[in-house]
């Protein structure tokens, strides 16, 4: 799973996610890509469930670049637990997604099979995706 080696603080704080991605927000490294249509936490579980299914479906020939981290922890209380005593440890880490961002990009295989993986790996998402592509391919 992927999370940072070291974060200055422990814990973090919800934040909003009102706005949209104008950072990230272009194909950048591959030809195709995955962009992202609602904001949405994106765990590290999912990320790694995407880019198995997009190299499994791509059978290994092409790159793919994941263009979003999980930087930021969600602490969660144990079940069954009182009031008070303190925020919960945390339990998972998250990159937090604004509508317009690329998450994932893939490059050097055709457009079908790029729109095909692409497709599957949306399916690992809670949120509406759109396959995009660089403007000059096409």
């Amino acid at each position: 799973m992927l999370m940072p080696k070291r974060v200055k603080y422990r814990k973090s704080q919800r934040g909003r996610r009102a706005g949209k991605a104008y950072r990230g927000s272009s194909v950048a490294f591959g030809d195709f890509g995955l962009k992202a249509m609602e904001p949405a936490w994106i765990t590290s579980r999912q990320i790694e469930a995407c880019r198995v299914a997009l190299t499994r479906k791509m059978k290994r020939d092409g790159k793919v670049w994941i263009r979003i981290f999980p930087d930021k922890p969600v602490s969660k209380k144990p079940l069954e637990t009182r009031m008070g005593k303190g925020k919960g440890g945390p339990e998972f880490w998250v990159a937090v997604i604004k509508p317009g961002r690329v998450m994932f990009e893939v490059a050097g295989i055709t457009k079908e099979l790029a729109s095909e993986a692409l497709k599957l790996c949306s399916h690992k998402l809670p949120i509406k995706t759109k396959v995009v592509s660089r403007p000059d391919i096409d």
